[in-house]
């Protein structure tokens, strides 16, 4: 369990160490000089400036990550848990967990207009405080089903908020002329969390033990809490808001509507894999090592960002988000096969479930720096909380569409919900390329 968690803080400690020695690195070949010229001095300066592997920014990553952990180690258990304390059908077990991200969807767009307006720093760990303090409560609610579901509301609520803060404080404190690569760095925390913290949550659980499991989300909550209380930002001047009139355009980014909705077709699937995949996995008779499918998915995370984040950068905003919506599409028809495939032969079945899931990781690490960027792109400064709140609402959205509608389709066949899944991705694919590019492009503010 505590290998995942020590991994990613290593390697961001290591990066954050060459950054340090070698801030003069070329652009064109991403390679370190070992020679500075006199004419690289200027250059040198504006790479100082422009650097992105700060104490701040590795502090924010690892209490991302830290946040993203406690979270994701429920998303798989917690349909298991439910089963086992609640004894309540699948269909049920759909509604309960989709409580949660209705929840995070509530509070949003409140959740952006607030860190527009108010100091986002201190949001942000208002928020994660009252986040880790809600894992308190699973345990002492277990005979309760109604107060388990209030408790999962309150605690989407400080999930809401704190991942709105926390998106948009991590832009106020990277280079603006390395966001996309800075975002994909950053999201990387986030994507080894959802698929590590799965796989921990599932290996804990093996023995029968939610006290540890629950546990293991507190500690891990508290120690990203702690770090993010030492990241320092520089004191930005409040915009004065003017007479307060209640308006969709205030909490929402009307010009991301499009891009939103493209988003949340996207997630659906995602939602469906995260929550059922080891249940679908279990039914298609993969049961050894089945939990190394969020191994494999993460490390297509991590492979994306080798160069999606720069591409981002160099301009190809679009582009980059088609790719990863294609490759994420392949990923979509291996899982909606996965179950034929293994009748037909299990050691395929295996192949298919892992070739899958790194498709699937690969695909989604390539569009998240991406999509995350064009939001920005189409908002003013000012609005940076909004805009990630509306990118996050699509998101948010789809995630708990695919829980209650997977809850609802696996009542009849697994593989049903990941057919539905390949042609909402082929769906989203066509939509954006026709729809939301060209409205970015016209939209754009940077």
């Amino acid at each position: 369990m505590i290998f995942p968690i020590l991994g990613v803080i290593m390697t961001l400690l290591l990066q954050y160490s060459l950054a340090s020695k070698y801030v003069s690195r070329d652009k064109k070949s991403y390679f370190f000089p070992i020679f500075v010229m006199p004419n690289q001095l200027s250059y040198m300066e504006s790479q100082i400036k422009d650097r992105l592997f700060t104490r701040d920014y590795i502090f924010m990553c690892i209490s991302a990550f830290m946040m993203s952990f406690s979270f994701f180690i429920l998303v798989p258990t917690l349909p298991l848990y439910l089963k086992d304390t609640f004894d309540i059908s699948p269909a049920m077990v759909g509604v309960v967990l989709s409580c949660y991200v209705v929840a995070v969807l509530s509070v949003r767009p409140m959740a952006g207009f607030v860190a527009d307006t108010l100091p986002r720093k201190s949001v942000y760990i208002v928020a994660y405080a009252i986040f880790v303090a809600s894992f308190t409560g699973y345990f002492f609610i277990t005979q309760s089903l109604l107060l388990f579901i209030l408790l999962r509301i309150f605690h989407g609520f400080s999930f809401g908020m704190l991942t709105t803060a926390g998106n948009t404080l991590v832009i106020d404190i990277m280079p603006s002329s390395r966001r996309g690569e800075g975002l994909g760095y950053y999201g990387v925390t986030n994507n080894l969390a959802m698929a590590f913290g799965p796989m921990v949550g599932l290996f804990v659980i093996a023995s029968g033990n939610y006290t540890l499991l629950f546990l293991t989300s507190l500690i891990t909550g508290i120690i990203g809490l702690t770090l993010g209380a030492t990241v320092r930002v520089r004191s930005r001047e409040l915009q004065p808001q003017k007479e307060f009139t209640l308006s969709a355009d205030r909490f929402f980014l009307k010009e991301g509507v499009r891009a939103c909705i493209a988003f949340f077709l996207l997630a659906i699937p995602y939602g469906m894999t995260t929550s059922y995949m080891a249940l679908y996995a279990a039914k298609s008779g993969i049961v050894h090592n089945a939990g190394l499918f969020f191994t494999v998915m993460a490390a297509g995370l991590i492979a994306s960002r080798l160069h999606s984040g720069k591409r981002v950068d160099r301009g190809f905003i679009t582009e980059t988000i088609l790719l990863g919506i294609a490759i994420a599409f392949v990923g979509g028809l291996g899982e909606a096969m996965l179950s034929r495939v293994a009748a037909w032969s299990i050691t395929m079945g295996y192949v298919t479930y892992f070739a899958t899931a790194f498709l699937f990781g690969y695909g989604y690490g390539t569009m998240f720096p991406a999509y995350n960027t064009l939001f920005i792109n189409l908002a003013p400064n000012s609005r940076r909380a909004t805009a990630n709140a509306t990118y996050l609402t699509g998101w948010d959205v789809g995630i708990g569409g695919g829980m209650l509608i997977g809850g609802y389709i696996s009542e009849f066949d697994y593989s049903y919900c990941y057919m539905l899944g390949a042609a909402l991705i082929f769906v989203a694919l066509i939509f954006f390329w026709r729809v939301v590019t060209p409205h970015f492009h016209k939209y754009r503010l940077r």
